[in-house]
């Protein structure tokens, strides 16, 4: 077992930073602190972040905050029909003048990505995002080319427009770490946003007060945070009963889930987790944690039946009530 009282203090010492770009952040977005904790989960755990809720509730003007209070470089995709790979990943172009090729690259060369509308581009363009996503390099004209480090994809999408949409399927759903679900702010907290934001000049800015080397240094530190085999356990335990209800005595959810959470699951949970305590400057995983991730890792993971659908039972519903079921260690 890892010295987890040293972990503690060298978390507290090395997460600083992470206070003053959460204050920065926190000039322009307003109400939105679940939506900043999945940020820096998926930053912390080195996964990619899907983000989806109605228009106008500043998902695109987070991840924007963000990227610029940690530094790095940052590239927006705004996601449409017409686009294409090469707009993505780059293109192989000639130079008419020095009579060479060379490699023009695209925005994906960026630590940073928003990916806005992710769903309003056709299967190609998803797949060649989702790619870059999973392997960190892209390969352009036969040549492979490692992407920057931070690489963290920020992907937003709307569910009340399905016109015009490429839904992503469920495999690629997969590649990301978490799916947050962005909702309304409070009414005190719309009014602070609208007194902020509704006027020409004036408005709050986020300023650099972090490196992407902090980041780099802060992931190597979460890699230290200690996970006890009970937790462990329950985080299996979790999973399998996604895929086994009856086994967690959830027999009557057997009929609702088409597909449960994959290893992959497992491994997100961890990941999350770890990052979770991180962020409460914590060098152990509780069970605690685990729930505090959950629905964000697993909410995009377990495929329920059309039966679920005619009785309005959402994935949400089926992990609320595996987590009521399983036992807490």
């Amino acid at each position: 077992m890892p010295d987890v009282t040293a972990i503690t203090a060298r978390i507290e010492t090395e997460s600083a930073f992470l206070r003053d770009v959460v204050a920065e952040v926190e000039h322009v977005l307003v109400g939105q602190r679940a939506l900043l904790d999945g940020l820096l989960v998926g930053l912390l755990a080195d996964g990619h972040v899907l983000l989806e809720g109605v228009p106008g509730l500043a998902k695109s003007l987070a991840v924007q905050s963000l990227a610029t209070a940690l530094g790095g470089t940052f590239r927006r995709l705004q996601f449409t029909p017409d686009l294409l790979p090469s707009d993505v990943v780059g293109t192989h172009v000639y130079d008419a003048r020095t009579g060479t090729w060379s490699v023009r690259e695209g925005p994906v060369f960026a630590n940073f990505v928003l990916a806005d509308e992710v769903n309003r581009a056709p299967a190609k363009v998803q797949s060649a995002l989702l790619e870059a996503m999973q392997e960190r390099q892209v390969s352009v004209a036969g040549e492979t080319r490692p992407l920057p480090s931070p690489f963290l994809v920020l992907a937003t999408q709307n569910p009340v427009e399905l016109e015009g949409t490429y839904p992503l399927p469920e495999a690629q759903l997969d590649r990301f770490l978490l799916k947050v679900v962005v909702g309304y702010p409070s009414r005190a907290d719309e009014k602070t946003i609208v007194e902020r934001m509704a006027r020409s000049s004036g408005r709050p800015t986020v300023r650099r007060v972090a490196t992407p080397e902090q980041v780099l240094a802060a992931r190597a530190l979460v890699d230290d945070v200690y996970v006890d085999p009970k937790v462990l356990d329950y985080v299996v335990d979790l999973v399998f009963s996604t895929r086994r209800p009856a086994d967690a005595g959830l027999p009557d959810l057997a009929a609702l889930i088409l597909y449960g959470a994959s290893p992959r699951a497992s491994i997100a949970l961890v990941k999350a987790a770890k990052a979770r305590a991180f962020l409460d400057g914590r060098g152990f995983v509780t069970p605690d944690d685990v729930k505090a991730v959950a629905f964000d890792v697993l909410r995009h993971r377990v495929i329920t039946t059309y039966e679920a659908e005619a009785e309005g039972v959402s994935s949400v519903d089926v992990v609320s009530r595996v987590l009521d079921a399983v036992r807490v260690p």
